[in-house]
């Protein structure tokens, strides 16, 4: 949706009209879309009015998947200047709030720009009343000189389409992120992030410590029964011998192994290390992956550490950590603790900044996941 049009210029500066930039982006973007695949439906293809509701009803009795509509912005300040998208954060039955996210983070990223945030207040009739997840995107300021400059260029319009589009591949293609919560159950932590999980309607997977299962039989039963997958980190709180030789591992994996059975009733099939005390045990580690699987154990690598358990300045650090590690990887198992405290108080937050990302729970019939470590 190329907003405004005919008589409806939207906002003007210097002879540079909102609805031209608007159909402009527009054009371009169908044509990029097109080229890979999709089916996009154009509100306008040249300098027409349409009604706000003759728009809804293209898109809702076209039956579309998603609705993306394109405005300029302006204020009395020439000083302010950004990208802001809005969504209506009134209705949770549709996906908008994901859609917007990856548009405008996608969008941040293609052309530098300056985040005005992610808006769930909108009033507006194209995102109010769509039948689909919609969501409304001001690429700039044409009240902004250096903005409207820019806005007029096709380079710049061709950055704000591949930004777009971006955000439209994922939202339909979302990456992978196994989260794993290794060393608990955790009486402080793991009930705080169970109840996120839930709210978020995602299901992950939790390596136990056997002690702590034993300390904790509730919480561990918990995660069993939100539906979550367990595996076994270590028997012991204190893991620092038991990579000394192969026979230490099985010694202690049997242990846990029994504690998560009693507790639990659950038959473990998966591990994983509590990396910090193999990172000089390579040939052990290789040995200790080859018996577990001759005796029909699936071993899970991670690739991303969030380093939430030495991370105790608050939530930014936490999310400025995790992204930069996780950087566009295609598949993520990302290494988080559910005995750091931090990570159950901002787990909601962090998993925010990761929309293009489809959480999945890792099982045994996943194939095994040996990513490398970062």
């Amino acid at each position: 949706d190329g907003g405004h049009g005919g008589e409806d210029e939207g906002c003007a500066r210097e002879g540079v009209r909102e609805k031209d930039i608007n159909l402009d982006i527009a054009i371009q973007l169908q044509k990029k879309l097109s080229d890979i695949g999709y089916q996009v439906i154009m509100i306008r293809e040249g300098d027409q009015y349409k009604a706000k509701e003759e728009r809804v009803e293209m898109a809702n009795e076209a039956g579309a998947h998603i609705y993306v509509s394109i405005h300029q912005n302006a204020c009395d300040k020439p000083e302010v200047k950004g990208v802001e998208t809005w969504y209506d954060g009134k209705d949770g039955s549709r996906d908008s709030k994901r859609l917007a996210q990856l548009i405008h983070q996608e969008t941040l990223k293609s052309t530098g720009a300056l985040s005005r945030e992610v808006k769930d207040n909108a009033e507006f009739h194209v995102t109010g009343k769509t039948k689909m997840p919609a969501c409304l995107i001001e690429t700039g300021f044409l009240s902004n000189k250096e903005e409207r400059e820019k806005l007029g260029t096709k380079e710049y319009q061709e950055k704000i389409v591949e930004g777009i589009v971006q955000g439209i591949e994922y939202y339909f293609y979302p990456n992978t992120m196994y989260l794993t919560f290794d060393r608990g159950p955790s009486v402080e932590s793991t009930n705080k992030i169970l109840d996120v999980l839930k709210e978020k309607k995602i299901k992950a997977t939790f390596f136990l410590v056997g002690e702590r299962v034993r300390q904790n039989p509730e919480i561990a039963r918990k995660i069993v029964a939100n539906g979550h997958t367990i595996g076994i980190s270590s028997f012991k709180e204190d893991d620092s011998e038991i990579y000394q030789s192969v026979d230490n591992y099985i010694e202690d994996f049997e242990e846990a192994y029994k504690a998560v059975l009693e507790v639990t009733g659950v038959g473990v099939k998966i591990f994983q290390f509590p990396q910090e005390n193999m990172d000089n045990s390579e040939k052990i580690r290789e040995l200790i992956i080859q018996e577990m699987t001759a005796r029909g154990f699936v071993y899970y690598d991670w690739n991303v550490k969030l380093k939430d358990e030495l991370i105790s300045e608050g939530v930014e650090e936490l999310i400025k950590n995790a992204k930069e590690r996780v950087m566009g990887k295609e598949k993520v198992v990302l290494l988080a603790h559910d005995t750091a405290y931090n990570t159950a108080l901002y787990l909601d937050r962090l998993i925010e900044q990761f929309p293009e990302y489809k959480m999945e729970v890792l099982t045994e019939d996943v194939d095994p996941i040996l990513l490398g470590k970062e």
